[in-house]
């Protein structure tokens, strides 16, 4: 009996890997018919260019074209990409690499993974091409407005156990944020409540009534007149967490978009002058790979003194 072909790896392309759709049962005679209809985010046109490009690829690396026959079952690989995508101009900063984990200090305003409008302009992108790693994935995610550290498994084989750490909760993380000094607010403090999406506004998180599915541990490290810096231990991790209980203390970000109120949606062009002052500072846990404890700093920092953009100094 012959034994059945496994798929081969395919290749990056300019630091990105393909995303991969499984076909299924429908009334759609081509592909082309059924990517149209199934992703309509890509325009049937745009989808036929990228077939014509040989940019989407069958199970074993064969290009699919515009008249190829729907079968369910099928996977398909394609690659993404943007004809116009506006350039993050801060560098992320690769603080460790070993065989198992590279560890980067990530700038503002850079997301960690391809999303939306940015591809090429992504962390794990940029650091696939820097560092030449295909199996470089992050191990969990920090929001594109946020600076600081951010994990990547170099290995497929160890993903699991990584992030059962971030599942688990077995990470210490700390966070650094610049937001009004205090007023009645007696610190350090526990902030504990539910957050759900804002059905309004799919970008945004909000506070509901009922059980708690969020708590941060909030502390003042340092205050300067009217303004102060603040160290955040979450100890969930949820969307915006960090950013709606802040907000709900009256104590919003600066730099904040969204929270109290939305001042530049999603899609808005960036303002590189005015970034969410929030940084990831810390990380540390006990290797499930090398059984090593592990501690990590972020390079970057944030002064109530001054702020700027440079994704160097906050």
């Amino acid at each position: 009996m012959a034994r059945a072909l496994r798929p081969p790896q395919l290749p990056m392309r300019a630091g990105v890997s393909p995303s991969c759709v499984a076909t299924s049962t429908g009334p759609w005679p081509t592909l082309l018919d059924f990517l149209a209809a199934r992703l309509p985010a890509i325009s049937r046109d745009e989808w036929a260019q990228r077939m014509a490009g040989g940019d989407v690829l069958d199970d074993q690396a064969r290009p699919i074209t515009p008249d190829t026959p729907h079968r369910p079952g099928m996977r398909l690989h394609y690659y993404r990409n943007l004809s116009a995508e506006t350039e993050i101009p801060f560098e992320a900063r690769v603080l460790h690499q070993d065989d198992t984990l590279v560890v980067a200090d990530k700038p503002h305003f850079l997301p960690v993974t391809p999303t939306g409008r940015y591809v090429q302009q992504s962390l794990l992108v940029r650091l696939k091409r820097q560092l030449g790693l295909e199996t470089l994935s992050p191990i969990h995610r920090i929001d594109r407005e946020t600076a600081g550290l951010v994990l990547l498994s170099v290995r497929p084989q160890d993903r699991d156990a990584y992030h059962r750490l971030f599942r688990d909760r077995q990470v210490q993380k700390t966070y650094e944020a610049l937001a009004a000094a205090p007023d009645a607010q007696v610190f350090p403090l526990v902030y504990r409540s539910l957050i759900e999406e804002d059905p309004a506004a799919f970008y945004r998180m909000r506070e509901v009534p009922g059980v708690p599915n969020s708590e941060t541990r909030i502390s003042v490290l340092e205050q300067q007149g009217r303004q102060a810096r603040y160290l955040l231990e979450p100890v969930t991790g949820r969307r915006h967490q960090l950013r709606v209980h802040m907000n709900a203390l009256g104590l919003p970000l600066q730099g904040d978009q969204f929270y109290p109120q939305v001042l530049r949606g999603p899609d808005a062009a960036e303002d590189f002058q005015n970034p969410l002052r929030l940084l990831a500072r810390s990380l540390r846990f006990i290797d499930p790979i090398t059984g090593q404890e592990r501690h990590f700093e972020s390079q970057l920092a944030l002064s109530c003194s001054h702020a700027c953009a440079t994704g160097e100094l906050i």
